[in-house]
């Protein structure tokens, strides 16, 4: 388990990173149907995308540990979790979005769990050798 640990949480840092550096650097042109928002929702996009970029760069730095610290991971994945719980406000208050966001949604609640039950394996798996 420690090893599914480390691989998901160093995918979900480069997967962030990727992602936050390609909206950075395309702005709303990142976005599908955004392309007319102006430069307020473009200047946003940027901004919170850097942030996006910096949370992937944790996830990065938390999966290098050795052992993994598990209230690092637990405190990324709650935040993932939140994330989650913005996109449902979003959907409960404006509606179904762009089809690509149905399968983020879908990610944003399951992922989060995943992580906390996993949290702890390396750890764990520290301690019980005597590392």
């Amino acid at each position: 388990m420690a090893t599914t640990l480390k691989t998901l949480a160093w995918a979900m840092g480069v997967a962030c990173a990727l992602i936050g550096a390609y909206h950075v650097a395309l702005g709303i042109d990142s976005v599908p149907g955004e392309a007319g928002a102006g430069a307020t929702v473009d200047s946003r996009e940027r901004f919170y995308n850097a942030i996006f970029l910096g949370y992937g760069l944790a996830w990065i730095w938390a999966a290098r540990q050795k052992p993994v610290p598990a209230n690092a991971i637990r405190w990324l994945a709650g935040v993932f979790a939140l994330s989650a719980v913005g996109r449902l406000l979003s959907l409960a208050v404006h509606g179904q979005p762009h089809w690509f966001q149905i399968p983020l949604i879908v990610l944003e609640v399951v992922l989060p769990p995943v992580f906390f039950w996993l949290a702890s394996a390396d750890e764990r798996r520290v301690t019980s050798s005597g590392l």
